[in-house]
Order: C-alpha cells, then structure tokens, then sequence
C-alpha cells in the first residue's frame, strides 16, 4: 500500500520538487561569481603563459603543479608496492621522480592524470571556504610527504615552503575568504597544466622521452595517441570538479563566512 500523506503535505511536496530541482540545476549570484573568477584565471593564465618576461610570473605556480606532477608518480608508486628513491624539480620547469617497483600501467600516467586530479579537487573545494581550508590540510601533509621524498633537493624544498606559507598566510585573511581564490588559482593552473603539458610534449612537439612514450613502449599505440586520451581524462576531471563543486556548495558569500568562523577559526 503507498504512504498515506495528508493533503497540504501532498502540495507541499508537489511545490518542493520544482523548487528542489530548479536548484540543483541553476546557479546562484556566489557561484556565477566564483565561475567568472576562474573564467577570468584562464585567460589571464592563457596570456601569461605566452607573453614573453613576464611568464616568469607564473613559474613558481608551474614548479607548484610540476610538483603535483612528481607527487602523482610517488603516491601511486607507493600504494602499488614500489619505493619512491627521490623527487626532484629543474628550474627549466621539469621534474623526475625516482623510483623502484611498482605498476608502470598505473605510476606512468599517474603523473599527468595525478595532477589534473589534484587540480580538480582543488576547483571543486574552491566553491567554498570551509572546503578550501580542508583542501589546505591535506595538501599540507602532501607536501610533508613530498619533503621527505625531495629532502636533498633545495629548488623543491624552496617551492613547497614557499606555497604553504602563502596558503597559512591567506587563512588569516577575511576568515580564509583569500584562501578560497588561492586555492581555486591553483585548481585551475594545475588542470590547465597537465591538459596542457600533455599536448605540448606529446603532441605538438611529439617529445619522444615522456611518461607517454615510455607507456607506448611497455603496453603498445602511441605516445600521441595515450596523450590525446590524457588530454580529455584531465578535461573530464576539471568538468566534473566545476559540476561538483555547484552542486555541493549553494551557499552565499555571507553563508560561507560565517560556516568559517567556526571551522578553525582565525
């Protein structure tokens, strides 16, 4: 037999299911701002890219995502039973990670994809403040990790002092209000490089030493040809992060603040 519901309980659930819905699919004023903010970080990250002298503006967030990068590679290496040996950075944007053991099929990719995953989280917690200082917590202790593992190379060891004194700093700024674009910045500059890495190595300039030829090499196609796949699983990754983060965080400008107040207040 169907639940019995009194009648001004049956209109009112009649009346919430448009409403309940419509909300779900819309956007409110807080995320078409927070969705402009990052339109507004592409283009802004598309021209500083290719502008020559003042790129170099952007090299301490490359080296931050080159260690994203490293750290996919040292994390999957890990959970699949390899030892991670070191992790490096160069300052012409590049980055090895040594290691022994492990599943190729899995730590190879891991590097590309690892970051674009990294770089989606962060998007999907830069909708919100309270997730953007959880975000910082755990990429606190990411970086701990990836100290231990670069602990003998100083251009890492710089790049990650550097990124969690900007992330402590902008806790103490508007209840974490400042931490909530820094950590959507380098969402988007994390996807956007990995999506973008992958096609200027592999396939603009078809760079024969990457993780992508090497995976060629061990489980057969192209470099290219696992690039492009690369390429559009970062994509989707970013897609699903910016969908995530609208569904889960509704909450105004005002609504978050107050939410920060009281999770860790500074």
């Amino acid at each position: 037999m169907p639940p019995y519901y009194p009648i001004d309980t049956k209109r009112a659930l009649m009346l919430a299911g448009p409403v309940l819905a419509k909300r779900d699919l819309s956007v409110n004023h807080t995320q078409s701002v927070t969705l402009g903010v990052m339109a507004a970080y592409v283009v802004v990250i598309a021209l500083l890219w290719n502008l020559p002298y003042i790129r170099w503006s952007l090299w301490p967030f490359k080296m931050l995502v080159i260690a994203f990068h490293e750290f996919g590679h040292a994390i999957t290496a890990c959970c699949t039973g390899g030892k991670v040996k070191s992790i490096s950075l160069d300052p012409h944007e590049g980055g090895v990670t040594k290691m022994q053991g492990g599943m190729s099929a899995i730590t190879l990719p891991a590097g590309y994809l690892g970051s674009s995953l990294i770089g989606a989280l962060l998007i999907f917690c830069g909708f919100n403040i309270v997730a953007s200082k959880v975000a910082s917590i755990v990429l606190g202790v990411c970086f701990l990790l990836t100290l231990w593992w670069a602990r003998k190379d100083w251009l890492t060891i710089m790049t990650i002092i550097l990124a969690v004194g900007l992330l402590v700093a902008c806790w103490f700024i508007a209840h974490g209000e400042a931490l909530r674009w820094v950590v959507l910045f380098i969402g988007v500059m994390s996807a956007l490089y990995s999506a973008w890495d992958i096609c200027d190595d592999l396939i603009l300039r078809k760079v024969n030493t990457s993780d992508a030829s090497v995976f060629a090499q061990k489980y057969g196609g192209s470099s290219q040809c696992w690039g492009v796949i690369w390429v559009f699983i970062s994509l989707a990754f970013m897609a699903v992060g910016i969908v995530a983060g609208i569904a889960a965080f509704p909450e105004s400008f005002h609504e978050q603040e107050d939410d920060s107040k009281n999770f860790i207040p500074t």
